[in-house]
């Protein structure tokens, strides 16, 4: 797996708004809730969760699309590109889609949620796989093995829940 080279930077279709990120991510994950499915018009969503201080819009205003709810998920107000998500109450990181970075080749989901809901052709080689979301309680131990696997540059372990 190609690895991720830091400051990293990216932005929306156009061009408009730009992204930076100064950080590994803590966990990268697949959705394949019908929210995500809708939001992204594809089989899933892609999301690498980047810690909130390590993540900064460097140019442009992005405006909140989606279900204009709780958790808060931030467009291009132009191209509508969907950019990233800002969950209720975990404020310590942001959700970015790394197809947004200026190269998202080092992306690989280590996690997929929501599998009850997915699309019956749909897969991924996330190594967990989750009917909903972990627990609370397990993405303790679900981050440090993602930062083993991706400080080695490899999803070197396997497994599934859920």
């Amino acid at each position: 797996m190609p690895s991720l080279n830091l400051p990293a930077e990216g932005g929306c279709r156009c061009g408009r708004v730009r992204l930076k990120i100064t950080a590994s991510p803590l966990l990268t994950m697949a959705c394949h809730c019908t929210g995500c499915q809708l939001m992204s018009a594809s089989a899933y969503s892609l999301s690498a969760a980047i810690p909130s201080e390590a993540f900064e819009v460097a140019q442009g205003e992005p405006v909140i699309g989606g279900l204009h709810g709780a958790s808060r998920h931030y467009f291009c107000p132009h191209c509508m590109s969907w950019m990233f998500t800002r969950p209720e109450g975990l404020d310590w990181f942001v959700n970015l889609r790394p197809t947004m970075l200026d190269d998202p080749g080092w992306f690989t989901p280590f996690i997929e949620t929501w599998t009850s809901e997915k699309l019956p052709w749909a897969t991924t080689p996330a190594m967990h796989s989750y009917a909903a979301l972990p627990a609370m309680e397990e993405y303790g131990e679900l981050t440090a093995e993602f930062a083993r696997a991706f400080a080695t540059g490899t999803f070197a372990t396997s497994g599934s829940a859920g």
